[in-house]
């Protein structure tokens, strides 16, 4: 077998040349942006049934979104406040036809057809749970038990980059849990536990470690040293691209009370909710699952094709 089939040994070049040589992810043009095969969808959606199937018995409530959400909820939220370096935004032609026309002729220089675009009343989504909370919100106080839902949607972020790892649209599958403090704990710790239990049965090399968000400027450094003293954000990592740097294929996050504070999420006592959220970026696990097992899936160990396609 020659070294190009073996795909822990390539470097992280040589690992994305092979995405798109053996058609599996295809080139745009633009970094980040990538068309998918056929086989590297199955894989993806063998990733997502499994996940579904390890998180059956929660009954979580299933919610399922597009990439876009409402430009209200998005600036309730204070994403673009935190982080505006990887916000998208949906701009929409609202003119006539004489305004048509006028742009139409536009120059480059002059901003060319988007010159007279305007804001939409929708951005596209960050995570799969922002949709979540306002929806939750609607519904009053929660439960005495609190609630859980499990929220799937394409996210969009703006990080223009060649590692086939870092795309700029790509889906997320998460499970959103609202309660006392107590109740967001024991959950982070229970999907920090079943996520290297996951990841060992797909036969992936997994740690967690902490970790904390991209947060923009000056004022982002004290908010990613506030979410690391308290232990806020946890990462599970697996080599991907780069097989000597590991990178986060999922999340495990306590947001405190701060989405119950920007959309008002009440508890049963009244008071705010707490918040926390356990996610996966499903091309990211697909991509290690090809990084450590190589292209040929047929190939891969019984055991890991097993847990991802079970025998009926």
């Amino acid at each position: 077998m020659s070294t190009i089939e073996l795909a822990p040994r390539l470097s992280a070049d040589g690992f994305r040349q092979e995405l798109f040589t053996r058609g599996l992810l295809f080139a745009t043009g633009v970094d980040g942006l990538y068309g998918r095969s056929a086989t590297f969808e199955s894989l993806v959606d063998a990733v997502d049934r499994l996940i579904g199937r390890l998180s059956a018995d929660d009954k979580a409530e299933i919610m399922r979104f597009p990439p876009i959400m409402t430009r209200s909820g998005f600036e309730a939220s204070g994403y673009f406040k935190n982080m505006p370096q990887l916000v998208g935004t949906v701009h929409c032609f609202c003119g006539d036809d004489r305004e048509h026309k006028r742009v139409l002729a536009c120059t480059p220089e002059e901003g060319g057809w988007t010159a007279a675009q305007q804001p939409a009343d929708v951005v596209l989504t960050p995570a799969s749970c922002y949709p979540v909370y306002p929806i939750i919100a609607a519904r009053g106080r929660l439960p005495e038990e609190g609630w859980l839902v499990d929220s799937s949607s394409y996210c969009f972020r703006r990080e223009p980059s060649i590692d086939p790892a870092r795309m700029q649209m790509f889906r997320q599958r998460e499970q959103v849990c609202f309660g006392t403090p107590e109740r967001i704990r024991a959950f982070q710790s229970h999907w920090m536990s079943r996520a290297l239990e996951m990841f060992r049965l797909m036969g992936l090399p997994a740690t967690t470690d902490l970790a904390n968000d991209p947060f923009f400027g000056r004022p982002g450094l004290l908010m990613a040293n506030g979410q690391r003293s308290q232990r806020l954000k946890f990462e599970i990592l697996v080599p991907i691209s780069d097989p000597d740097r590991l990178s986060a294929c999922g999340s495990f996050n306590y947001h405190v009370h701060h989405f119950a504070d920007a959309y008002g999420i009440s508890g049963a006592d009244g008071e705010a909710a707490h918040t926390g959220c356990a996610g996966f970026g499903l091309e990211r696990v697909a991509l290690a699952l090809l990084r450590q097992h190589g292209f040929d899936i047929e190939a891969w160990p019984e055991a890991v094709r097993t847990t991802l396609w079970p025998r009926a």
